[in-house]
């Protein structure tokens, strides 16, 4: 069966080669490819690939790709699986994007084999990582990493997005950023901020950011 598939790749030789390595193969179709995040999702939306490849400089700009990705996923479209590419080092990163649903993670200086594998085995639904990946993060454990933070019943009543709302808030991002990175309107941050401050009793941005690094909500996405 074909695959198709869609490369968000922020340097111009790293699209084109990834463009034109799969592309190649017999089994592969690759939809399009650009730079754009925002791209990124229209093209989800209208090409419906199985898989995307991104590659991306910010790791917290890969988690919220990743998850918007499959929030604009709706019956009958499936979720598409995303391979993320990333930097060496940085262990939480890799935690975070698997947390986010990645399904395949590689290292920038992954060969072609790795990225044609991982690129397959994703398209078929399973889950796939390069092998610097996986020593990465059993280092990580074995060293210690701590556990993921609860956020705890007082912020069990909101929805993934507000979710991704009140973590952002944390960060001090304003509404207009917010709403820039999560490619949604202003009228619909400001709508998630008040159904928040309603659900958890709070009443301004002070206590909606100290919430959120009392949850732990901040670390899911920073």
């Amino acid at each position: 069966m074909l695959s198709r598939i869609l490369v968000c790749e922020e340097l111009p030789l790293m699209r084109e080669g990834l463009h034109t390595l799969l592309d190649a193969l017999p089994d592969i179709d690759v939809l399009a490819s650009t730079e754009s995040r925002m791209e990124t999702l229209r093209l989800a939306r209208t090409r419906r690939p199985d898989v995307v490849l991104i590659g991306v400089s910010e790791v917290a700009s890969a988690v919220r790709l990743v998850r918007s990705l499959g929030d604009e996923a709706r019956p009958p479209r499936t979720v598409p699986g995303s391979v993320v590419f990333h930097g060496r080092g940085d262990d939480r990163g890799v935690a975070e994007l698997l947390r986010a649903g990645t399904r395949g993670l590689l290292n920038r200086d992954a060969t072609s084999a790795e990225v044609i594998a991982t690129t397959r085995a994703v398209a078929r639904g399973r889950a796939a990582v390069g092998p610097d990946v996986v020593d990465s993060l059993v280092d990580w454990f074995r060293n210690g990493a701590s556990p993921r933070p609860d956020p705890g019943p007082e912020a069990g009543s909101l929805t993934g997005r507000e979710r991704q709302v009140l973590a952002l808030v944390g960060q001090g991002l304003s509404v207009d950023d917010i709403a820039g990175d999560l490619y949604i309107g202003v009228s619909t941050v400001r709508t998630h901020l008040h159904r928040i401050r309603h659900k958890v009793g709070l009443r301004d941005r002070a206590q909606l950011v100290a919430f959120a690094y009392r949850t732990g909500l901040v670390s899911h996405v920073a």
